[in-house]
């Protein structure tokens, strides 16, 4: 039975006459603070509960159903009169005629703690994810979901939904003060909702509706809003491969690295995307085979566009919905960790896209990014840059990090795009930037942004490594913060990339001529700690695909591509290969398709997945050739100056061994070619990348090779050899 509530208009005038523009703000959805207006209210002796509820014929209030009334015609309803319970259920009928109950949003007290704000503001919660966002919670026995978003330019936010018809008046937001941040928990709230953030800039007036930038899921693109997730219940079993990673000694162990791109890898008999869980079967199976020891993943944090392969991300804490949900790609790391094969990811702090529903002016106002174009803004890229200097972008980024470390198991992140971050200048006309504080090109802020990041992600997770892309000079990469450096934990090297590309792109007989591009990397080789990379992004936009850049014939092409990946893997530095490359792909790499897979039926290309298969394993067993990846202790020249045969010796060496490279940079066979060696003996030919079963001419030295007591450029012993045409020779001792 629904008990009237007999109020007339004069005690309704008197109960809301002071607070008549505060209504009339609800009803223009522009009230700063819904909190002091809604909800139960008045003094003791004239108690009352006022609810805003459009497209509604009637509402009553708890089990009792007290009736309520409609103020003026408006979508007000008021109750006049004590209500006992403190999270009272409100009856509502629509226009439509259907019921539903639910507890009033406005009768829940503020759930975000100062602490955390305080922590927020200053830029160092590193777990802000669980506080900012959309959180399903139980607060005084009643469940629903508690959402929070950073807004600080913003009069009024409100959460938007497929639960209110996405009408911004009916869930306005709590303001939680000079933090910026706005709260409100909406109970009853389905788990896997639809929301976004309706934002009322404060100058103005403008209304803009945002994905959540905490969201931990977002819908499967062309659709922009965020969705509801609920903790995650996966049971990890990687509980060995953790331990493992935190005692492990990176630095000198083998580290080889397929970069992939889910999208394009291999799809379905369609030609759809295939979901994580297949995935990471197919590809672990693959790994395994081919012997890396890790797989870097493009971005797969949440992006609009196919075509930026990830790298204009607007979910910096959500899977792509593409391949699947969270709990799939948890199940990707984690399979891959019980195969032993490390999990890393593409990250993006340089920069991001400007779509209506990102980042881009999120309050209304310049935000996440600077609001002067020559600071905030990358003319290449029509991107916007981040603020560094705000504390609260760059706790955003720092937990961002941290969330795919923590909570995805993630061994490491490789950071995009380091130098444009560096520089304030970067790629940009003279006119064009403006100089920090000093005078000077460097962006102070980032650096101390990567600092912080590195120092962060290092303390609370040891084990994992961070990489940087950076292409320049800039000093002190890979070195610790309190040395003055950044704190990276490697860096692509992109000279030596450039370097042997350049030297391996001419004709065998010009190559004397560039002998030195081969030579040159050492002078600064152990300086930082380097990643050998042959990435996605030298073989895309007309550069051709690793093997159209070798030149010659047929032969010459895949002799030439076997010699190139035996020169890296016997060269000083951990290694990475882009996917296709590692078997000889012919054509560049195309996002929208799969990888060309047919062509492993010829033997030319098989020999150089095969190849590459025996140099991982080769580099994995062989303790010289990674114990000193990053020290010059692990490197010696045997001759680097036979620039008239264009041809190469060096030794690899550990604490107890050492290997040889020898490697002919000509299609000619060098009969009797001597070399010198530390010590007298037998050697081994461990590799030749001519042999026949990579479908080489099968040319060189017989296995077992005595050595001549012949002095030899300033070593006691030396070998005569046979090095066969484009090809590379690995000798060890026995």
């Amino acid at each position: 039975m629904i008990t009237n509530n007999t109020v007339n208009t004069d005690t309704i005038i008197s109960l809301l006459d002071p607070v008549k523009n505060d209504l009339r703000l609800i009803e223009q959805c522009s009230h700063y603070d819904p909190f002091s207006i809604l909800g139960k209210h008045g003094s003791v002796q004239s108690p009352y509960t006022l609810i805003y509820s459009p497209a509604t014929k009637a509402l009553t209030l708890t089990a009792k159903q007290l009736s309520m009334s409609r103020v003026d015609n408006s979508d007000f309803f008021i109750y006049a009169g004590p209500v006992d319970d403190e999270h009272y259920l409100i009856n509502a009928v629509d226009n439509n005629d259907n019921c539903r109950s639910y507890h009033d949003p406005y009768s829940f007290s503020r759930q975000i703690s100062d602490f955390d704000l305080n922590l927020f503001s200053c830029g160092q919660h590193l777990h802000i994810y669980e506080i900012l966002g959309s959180h399903p919670k139980t607060i005084d026995a009643i469940e629903g979901v508690l959402f929070a978003t950073w807004a600080p330019n913003a009069s009024r936010v409100s959460v938007i939904g497929d639960f209110n018809n996405w009408d911004g008046r009916r869930h306005s937001m709590r303001s939680l003060g000079e933090s910026g941040v706005w709260e409100l928990f909406i109970p009853e709230l389905d788990r896997h909702s639809l929301y976004k953030f309706e934002i009322k800039n404060r100058d103005s007036g403008q209304i803009v509706s945002k994905s959540d930038p905490y969201a931990q899921q977002l819908e499967l693109r062309p659709r922009t809003a965020s969705v509801v997730r609920d903790s995650s219940l996966y049971q990890w079993a990687d509980s060995d491969w953790l331990k493992q990673r935190k005692q492990l000694d990176w630095l000198h162990t083998p580290i080889s690295i397929y970069e992939c791109h889910l999208g394009s890898w291999q799809r379905d008999d369609d030609g759809g995307f295939l979901n994580y869980r297949e995935l990471a079967h197919r590809l672990v199976d693959y790994l395994t085979q081919t012997g890396f020891t890790h797989i870097e993943l493009l971005p797969i944090t949440e992006h609009p566009l196919d075509a930026s392969w990830g790298y204009q991300t607007t979910g910096y804490f959500s899977p792509t919905r593409r391949f699947g949900d969270a709990e799939d790609f948890r199940y990707f790391v984690d399979h891959c960790h019980q195969h032993d094969i490390g999990v890393i990811l593409d990250w993006v702090p340089a920069h991001f896209p400007k779509d209506e529903h990102g980042l881009a002016f999120y309050d209304g106002s310049a935000l996440y990014e600077h609001e002067d174009p020559r600071r905030g803004e990358h003319r290449d890229w029509g991107t916007l840059i981040y603020n560094y200097g705000r504390n609260e972008v760059k706790n955003f980024l720092i937990s961002s990090a941290v969330f795919w470390l923590q909570q995805f198991h993630i061994d490491g992140l490789r950071v995009d795009a380091v130098a444009s971050m560096l520089y304030l200048d970067y790629s940009r006309d003279d006119g064009d930037w403006i100089p920090n504080q000093h005078g000077g090109n460097e962006n102070i802020e980032a650096i101390e942004f990567m600092r912080q990041l590195n120092t962060a992600t290092h303390r609370e997770f040891p084990g994992t490594m961070i990489m940087a892309e950076e292409s320049t000079a800039w000093p002190q990469v890979t070195r610790p913060t309190n040395l003055g450096g950044l704190g990276f934990s490697t860096k692509w090297n992109m000279g030596w990339m450039h370097d042997s590309l350049s030297y391996f792109s001419h004709d065998p007989v010009h190559r004397h001529y560039h002998h030195d591009r081969l030579t040159f990397g050492l002078l600064y080789l152990f300086s930082e700690n380097f990643i050998l990379p042959f990435s996605h992004d030298e073989v895309v936009h007309g550069k051709g695909s690793m093997l159209n850049k070798m030149p010659g014939d047929e032969w010459q092409r895949f002799a030439n591509l076997r010699l190139l990946y035996t020169y890296m893997f016997t060269y000083p530095g951990k290694k990475l290969l882009f996917m296709g490359c590692e078997f000889g792909q012919g054509d560049e790499w195309n996002h929208d398709k799969s990888l060309d897979w047919y062509v492993l039926q010829y033997p030319l290309h098989n020999g150089i997945k095969d190849l590459v298969s025996d140099l991982n394993k080769l580099y994995r067993k062989q303790t010289a050739l990674h114990q000193y990846d990053f020290d010059h202790c692990g490197f010696e020249w045997i001759d680097c100056n036979d620039t008239d045969q264009s041809v190469l010796s060096y030794l690899r060496k550990s604490d107890n061994e050492f290997i040889i490279s020898v490697l002919n940079f000509t299609p000619v066979v060098r009969e009797n070619y001597r070399i010198g060696v530390p010590q007298a003996g037998e050697y081994e030919i461990l590799f030749n990348s001519d042999s026949e079963y990579y479908s080489g001419s099968n040319t060189g030295s017989d296995a077992i090779i005595h050595s001549d007591d012949i002095q030899w450029m300033n070593r006691p012993a030396s070998l005569s050899l046979t090095l066969p045409p484009l090809a590379g020779l690995i000798i060890k001792k026995l």
